[in-house]
């Protein structure tokens, strides 16, 4: 019976090693959003009217080393958030496919602005916490 508990408790003393171990590889992930939420007009399809955009957008930092510059670009970065949005087709605001294309066309504008600003992109993700149109 002796010789058993040692192989018992060892499944049990890796399960609670292995946690540990593995918070130390979990990369740090940091979050910068915008206040207040980024308001515009986008391009209606009779082309009298504009159409009104709000959206609250949050940007996914790999480290949180990186805030401070961000903070330093957020007159650029808001100014290509604002630029790609406006330019946006009223089909492509209010469709679910078309809001991702915009995310990404976002996505890919920051990285290559920061690129050019800071030498890295910076930006791992865009995200919309809140997206409404009019």
């Amino acid at each position: 019976m002796r010789a058993l508990l040692p192989l018992i408790f060892a499944p049990l003393l890796l399960l609670t090693a292995l946690p540990a171990q593995a918070q130390q590889n979990v990369p740090e992930v940091v979050y910068y959003g915008f206040d207040p939420d980024i308001v515009t007009n986008y391009v209606t399809e009779n082309r009298r009217t504009l159409g009104y955009l709000r959206v609250s957008v949050e940007l996914m930092l790999p480290s949180r080393d990186m805030l401070k510059t961000i903070e330093y670009h957020e007159p650029l970065i808001l100014d290509t958030i604002i630029g790609i949005l406006s330019k946006q087709s009223e089909e492509k605001v209010k469709s679910l496919h078309g809001r991702e294309e915009i995310r990404l066309i976002i996505l890919e504008q920051l990285q290559q602005v920061l690129r050019r600003e800071t030498g890295q992109p910076m930006v791992q993700d865009v995200l919309f916490t809140k997206y409404l149109y009019q």
